[in-house]
């Protein structure tokens, strides 16, 4: 089973964490670890037989797969579509990967349960999605990990960046609008910046041998929604008042886990990784914001 000159494929280069994974790994690149990044131009999830044909041709050492269909709420009006963009293409791509000798580093989510446990999750805690979005990657996990191929999924939280649509942005803009912000406090998990869990990324692939499985990946701390946005309120130098209010008061097409909390001891035991907490997270991107926004 041979191994190919391609390097590192990176699917998914236009998402939030693809962004920020093709910037630390060309940060760190040379000539004899080149990096073929792909968007969904170039690499359609939804088009499973594409993306099987991708990694057979290109035969990559590694392969970093950001490429999901993550719009939760739509996700209940779209299985089907969903359930083929994170379960069948990732686990035809796991087969292609096996067949070419790649490893594989996939994304997941604290979405795969359904938030009752009273303490931080750890990677075999029983698994209960409460939405479609969380089905489809619970199962896109099971259809990795069954392919043969040589793979890490890392379940993280609550994912953001400096550039795209998130959490972050939307606070900023109706914090600046508004006097007064209704938000969601009985959800709790930590906020983890793409930059954090991309450098995670590269120290994992530095560090990886023989391991493979499922690890939790998020930054250290927690916090709920409400106790995020207050943060951001904060540091961005605004002063909406923030009133905290429970999930039932936001009523949304898909149910979310209350508890998102993951437990991380075992990324740093097998790989000596550690995000650092949220706050400092949520400080470094804030810096890193366009002008513009």
């Amino acid at each position: 089973m041979a191994i190919g000159g391609a390097g590192i494929l990176l699917f998914g280069k236009d998402g939030q964490l693809g962004r920020a994974l093709l910037a630390t790994l060309q940060g760190i690149g040379d000539a004899t670890r080149p990096v073929t990044a792909m968007g969904r131009s170039e690499a359609d999830f939804s088009d499973t037989e594409s993306i099987r044909q991708t990694v057979l041709d290109l035969r990559p050492h590694t392969i970093l797969n950001a490429a999901a269909y993550t719009a939760v709420d739509k996700a209940e009006s779209e299985p089907e579509l969903a359930m083929r963009i994170n379960t069948t293409t990732v686990g035809a791509m796991g087969q292609a990967a096996a067949a070419v000798g790649a490893r594989v580093v996939h994304y997941s989510t604290d979405y795969v349960f359904d938030g009752t446990n009273p303490s931080p999750y750890v990677e075999t805690d029983a698994t209960a999605p409460l939405n479609i979005y969380g089905e489809s990657k619970l199962a896109g996990e099971n259809a990795l990990l069954g392919s043969g191929a040589q793979a890490i999924v890392l379940r993280t939280s609550w994912v953001y960046a400096a550039v795209g649509k998130n959490f972050l942005h939307t606070m900023l803009r109706l914090g600046r609008e508004r006097d007064e912000l209704r938000i969601v406090d009985d959800q709790t998990g930590a906020p983890t910046a793409a930059e954090d869990l991309a450098a995670a990324t590269v120290r994992i692939l530095q560090n990886w041998h023989q391991q493979s499985g499922v690890y939790h990946a998020t930054a250290q701390g927690q916090v709920s929604w409400a106790g995020f946005a207050a943060e951001i309120f904060s540091m961005a130098g605004i002063g909406p008042k923030v009133v905290p209010i429970p999930a039932a008061e936001y009523p949304t097409p898909a149910r979310r886990p209350a508890n998102s909390r993951l437990n991380c001891a075992k990324l740093l035991a097998d790989f000596g990784v550690q995000l650092p907490a949220w706050q400092q997270g949520l400080r470094q991107v804030m810096q890193n914001i366009p002008a513009t926004n």
